[in-house]
């Protein structure tokens, strides 16, 4: 008996697509908190599923130069440069002034830990107006590239400065897959463990696939028409193996393993970051009552998906398909009954 949220909502896509006895299913949680843009992921996938090289364009976009996931890019590492007022920052540099009094020449030498004579005396002596000006005045400048950090002499209310959010995008491996919902002649298949994976030997190049994505992530390759993404590694996998891009991460930004367990862990990995003072900490991808019935591949965002070139709100295109048969119906019968109504009203 078929599963009522075969089109839509929450559901095990392994068991749905046949497979018995399959085993947990298996995700990348990618918490792009602690990601350093290195691109270890997309060099070691690359290499193990040799993938063609992307060329050595320099796009303009800070140090992404792959662009987007592409037929040639599986995994890309998106370079997000946000100019931002001081004021936007949770913690402002250098904020505010010292509520209490000036420090005694005693303090001074204890917090310095010189508790032995040292023949000087730590602080500005009494009646010393010059070296208090001098103080007063900031760091002199002595001909460095500069005496204080960009924007620093401007001003609190002038002053700007930029942060940088790195995400390495992948397939999402939706539960409700429409890639493979549309894909003709089976090249795209459901494996054992929930992932959705091309068989480029049966892909005729029709390209519905890459219509049918919310994502945007399939791509026909130049020169070779075929469609081709992300198999988060299926050869590693049957192997018992952690895909190549996980196991290159050196920050652990992308993490592998039984998606439930990762679900757990990134909340967990929220709640920290929001006691942390960081409220902007979202999942993206994580809810099996989203319009994809949750992602295989899901992200921690520090932002709001569409700075990332994510969609707010993916719905896979089958949602609609049971309404959209209701009404085709509706509208047969009354076209039928239209037409009996005609023959009647002409017989009599």
């Amino acid at each position: 008996m078929p599963d009522p949220n075969s089109l839509y909502g929450p559901l095990d896509p392994a068991p749905e697509a046949g497979w018995s006895d399959a085993p947990p299913r298996m995700g990348f949680f990618t918490d792009t908190s602690v990601c350093i843009g290195c691109k270890a992921c997309e060099v070691a996938c690359k290499e193990w599923n040799d993938v063609p090289t992307s060329g050595l364009d320099l796009l303009g976009m800070s140090y992404d130069n792959t662009g987007a996931l592409t037929a040639n890019s599986w995994r890309h590492v998106a370079f997000i440069e946000q100019p931002r007022p001081l004021g936007q920052h949770r913690t402002p540099t250098f904020a505010g002034n010292p509520t209490d009094g000036p420090v005694s020449a005693a303090s001074a030498a204890v917090g310095a830990t010189t508790g032995n004579p040292t023949g000087t005396d730590p602080g500005v002596p009494p009646g010393s107006p010059q070296a208090a000006a001098a103080m007063a005045a900031g760091p002199e400048f002595l001909g460095m590239p500069g005496s204080q950090p960009p924007g620093r002499a401007s001003g609190p209310e002038t002053r700007t400065d930029f942060r940088w959010l790195m995400m390495s995008d992948v397939c999402k491996h939706c539960t409700h897959a429409a890639c493979l919902d549309v894909c003709p002649t089976g090249s795209l298949f459901r494996t054992e463990f929930g992932t959705v994976v091309v068989q480029e030997d049966i892909c005729n190049g029709c390209g519905y696939c890459i219509s049918a994505c919310p994502y945007g992530v399939i791509d026909q390759r130049k020169g070779d028409g075929r469609a081709w993404k992300c198999t988060l590694c299926y050869d590693r996998l049957d192997a018992g193996k952690t895909p190549a891009c996980a196991q290159a991460c050196p920050t652990e930004s992308i993490q592998f393993g039984p998606l439930d367990e990762l679900r757990e862990r990134a909340a967990a990995r929220v709640a920290k970051l929001h006691e942390r003072g960081v409220p902007e900490a979202r999942l993206y991808g994580h809810d099996p009552t989203d319009g994809v019935g949750g992602d295989g591949a899901f992200f921690l965002l520090l932002d709001e998906p569409e700075v990332y070139g994510l969609p707010p709100d993916p719905v896979v295109t089958t949602r609609d398909l049971p309404k959209m048969w209701k009404r085709a119906g509706l509208a047969a019968l009354a076209m039928a009954a239209a037409t009996v109504a005609a023959f009647v009203g002409r017989s009599s």
